[in-house]
């Protein structure tokens, strides 16, 4: 996928959606193609700038995941189901096997035990970007939006950790990564800190 394909899905669901209720950059991308580099360029500078809230207390339990969704399936073996291919299952919903292409670095797996289901931006980074007065419920819908995961390899998930893009970028489509990026601060609201939003601007100026 070309880069400036991925950005203009992106801001097309940014410009469609709100974190309540919002189509996939998929979905959004079908009915408006519209949507460029500039465009994510706006979004980033539409985000308050604060630095990172450190003194926020995070433990990943307080941001409750993997919700059920119906037949057996929770999240993440719904978004393995969604975003591979051939995806088999088993009782209770688990996968057995498929195919999935990494977003970050290109590498496609067929084992499910190699495939993680990443928060587009991590909880840990959630946590420090603006959103100390969030409810649980706020959290967990968050952590439950199909429109923020993403099944990736584990070793680049891990790898990426809860760093942001100032300190970490994928191998592959950079530029649809700050895209998505972008697009989900924009859709909740978070603040970005100095360096990840300069370190965004810089890809975009390539994209």
């Amino acid at each position: 996928m070309k880069p400036t394909t991925t950005i203009a899905m992106v801001a097309a669901a940014v410009a469609l959606g709100t974190a309540a209720c919002v189509p996939t950059p998929e979905t959004a991308a079908a009915k408006q193609s519209t949507g460029d580099s500039s465009t994510v360029a706006r979004q980033l500078a539409a985000l308050r700038v604060a630095p990172a809230d450190t003194g926020a207390h995070y433990n990943r339990d307080d941001w409750p995941h993997w919700d059920s969704v119906g037949k057996g399936c929770n999240r993440r073996e719904d978004t393995l189901k969604v975003q591979g291919r051939n995806v088999k299952t088993g009782k209770g919903c688990k996968v057995l096997s498929g195919e999935w292409t990494s977003r970050y670095d290109g590498i496609t797996v067929t084992d499910p035990e190699a495939v993680d289901v990443d928060h587009m931006v991590p909880l840990a980074e959630a946590a420090r970007s603006g959103t100390r007065g969030w409810s649980e419920k706020q959290r967990t819908r968050y952590a439950n939006d199909p429109n923020v995961l993403v099944a990736v390899t584990a070793k680049s998930n891990r790898a990426k950790g809860d760093q942001d893009p100032a300190k970490w970028l994928p191998a592959k489509d950079r530029c649809g990564y700050v895209a998505h990026w972008v697009w989900v601060k924009t859709t909740y609201a978070m603040t970005v800190d100095q360096a990840e939003h300069d370190a965004i601007a810089a890809i975009l100026r390539h994209c």
